[in-house]
């Protein structure tokens, strides 16, 4: 289609109707109804200038069901069309027919406003029930991985069948998904087929097969209470993500359903809010926050929480809260015994200050051996029931 010459575009604005109409489209899209409303004017009418309009390539329509809509599309328009519209306008705008317009077109506006506040007004009791019937009850779970940044790398550790990894893709660079299990992956392979940004690994959970810190986010859901050492998990997680980089645990609050360890493999019968908290923070996880989920009527199983915890600056680098405690006793006696060797020599030069010497060498031993305790307080054991 030929662009129209500026006499073409001169000569669609040569009517004041047509002005009032570009003047009301250049800031709203409007149907033929309500601009017939606005500017008092047959149906007829309206739509013989919006036909003028569109043909000089002022405006643009579009259907949706029964109606048709208008706008005028300011950057589509070519420079020199949008210099003399500019011109034009602020002529038009000084009209006092334009000045009844513009108090006509709130009052359509907010005549869209009542209409969609008298159907929640009428539906607000039935509402929930209404949207769940048209879309699901589940859209809103879905659209929240979009709060993902688009150039992330996320984990799905312990991925199962894919459900989550499929739920991330479409909004993040890439999605790395680790499982121990062979038949799990498989079916993941087939859920996850036309999703080019994820990769599936074969790997355990306490020894993560990625790189330390190349993830920006990861999720373990409903995974650790199969894991024998949800420590070594956590730490693991904390180990492969970034700085800053956010995890998300989803698991079992406490539950007395015995069963679950003979029918399912479960090894912990759930998580306390407060176990959880201490778990994260022992693996250098700031920002911790444990909150209950609203249970479903449809569930049968325990109620969830969710943990989310971010990876603070200073990370330990041992696996669990056992390797810490050895570290620190190992750091303690490299560092204390040392100092009461260095000073035998002084001992022997000066024998008559050695005995008086020898008692502070021998004093300082127990103050290597009373650091141990501290160990043992920075220890965090936490324990499942």
């Amino acid at each position: 289609m030929n662009t129209p010459g500026v006499f073409d575009r001169l000569l669609s604005l040569a009517d004041a109707t047509r002005c009032r109409i570009l003047l009301l489209l250049d800031r709203h899209e409007l149907t033929v109804s309500e601009l017939c409303r606005v500017l008092q004017l047959p149906q007829s009418t309206v739509s013989r200038h919006l036909k003028a309009l569109a043909d000089a390539a002022w405006i643009a329509g579009r259907s949706e069901a029964t109606s048709r809509l208008y706008v005028m599309d300011r950057e589509a328009i070519d420079p020199d069309a949008r210099r003399l519209w500019l011109l034009v306008r602020e002529q038009v705008q000084a009209l006092p027919a334009a000045a009844h317009d513009r108090h006509r077109l709130e009052a359509a506006l907010a005549g869209r406003r009542r209409r969609s506040q008298a159907f929640f007004s009428s539906s607000a009791g039935r509402w929930d029930r209404l949207r769940d019937e048209l879309f699901g009850d589940r859209f809103h779970l879905a659209a929240l991985a979009g709060l993902a940044g688009a150039g992330w790398t996320v984990a799905d550790l312990g991925c199962g069948t894919g459900r989550v990894a499929e739920a991330l893709a479409p909004f993040v660079r890439r999605v790395i998904g680790v499982d121990d299990s062979a038949p799990m992956l498989a079916a993941a392979k087939r859920r996850l087929h036309g999703c080019a940004n994820v990769e599936l690994r074969k790997g355990q959970l306490e020894s993560i097969p990625i790189n330390d810190g190349q993830l920006d986010a990861a999720t373990l859901m409903l995974v650790l209470h199969h894991a024998p050492e949800p420590a070594r998990v956590v730490a693991e997680a904390a180990r492969v993500l970034g700085r800053g980089g956010r995890l998300i645990v989803v698991d079992m609050l406490p539950h007395d359903r015995e069963h679950y360890r003979r029918q399912m493999g479960h090894v912990w019968l759930g998580f306390s809010d407060v176990d959880m908290a201490r778990l994260l923070a022992a693996a250098g996880f700031e920002q911790v926050n444990i909150v209950a989920l609203p249970p479903d009527a449809r569930a049968k199983g325990p109620a969830l929480f969710v943990g989310r915890a971010e990876k603070g600056g200073l990370l330990k680098k041992h696996d669990n809260a056992e390797h810490a405690e050895h570290a620190e006793r190992a750091e303690t006696a490299e560092t204390a015994e040392p100092r009461a060797e260095s000073r035998e020599p002084k001992a022997e030069s000066r024998k008559p200050k050695a005995e008086s010497r020898k008692p502070k060498a021998e004093s300082r031993k127990p103050k290597a051996e009373s650091r141990e305790p501290r160990a043992g307080t920075d220890r965090i054991t936490v324990r499942f029931r």
